[in-house]
């Protein structure tokens, strides 16, 4: 795992940088999807998590719900098209997971996917997204170390 000015950037996900969403395809074909360590750090301590109902359609680029912390409220924004198969209640319950492991624990929703092929070459994965974050976080002025 590559760590850009203290946020993790695991190799083994699709980015989707400038929205600071992340992708993994699952053994069933579903995809998991969730927030970067970048963005967790900007939003800080996150309050409320309210995703979208499982046998909801979302569009690549559109809400898969929102977040909410202390000083932000924001979408997460789904990085390919597809419906909502499953809801992290974890996060529902415990929205602090997503600050603390937001790989992991932390995920969002599971999607089927349309069409992963083609929207996962859009995504950024291994070098390319940790140089694209490297990029981003030097733009902005960012670092959390």
């Amino acid at each position: 795992m590559a760590t850009v000015r203290g946020c993790n950037i695991p190799e083994d996900r699709f980015y989707w940088v400038e929205k600071h969403a992340w992708a993994t395809l699952e053994a069933d074909g579903t995809v998991k999807i969730g927030i970067s360590d970048v963005a967790q750090n900007l939003a800080k301590g996150i309050v409320n998590v309210t995703p979208k109902d499982a046998g909801r359609k979302v569009q690549k680029g559109k809400s898969a719900g929102t977040l909410e912390s202390g000083k932000w409220v924001g979408p997460v924004t789904s990085p390919l098209t597809g419906e909502i198969v499953e809801v992290n209640e974890a996060v529902k319950a415990k929205p602090a997971l997503i600050n603390d492991d937001p790989y992991g624990e932390g995920w969002f929703v599971k999607v089927k996917p349309d069409n992963w092929e083609a929207e996962s070459a859009e995504l950024l994965t291994g070098e390319a997204a940790v140089a694209a974050y490297l990029k981003f976080m030097e733009d902005q002025n960012l670092n959390f170390e």
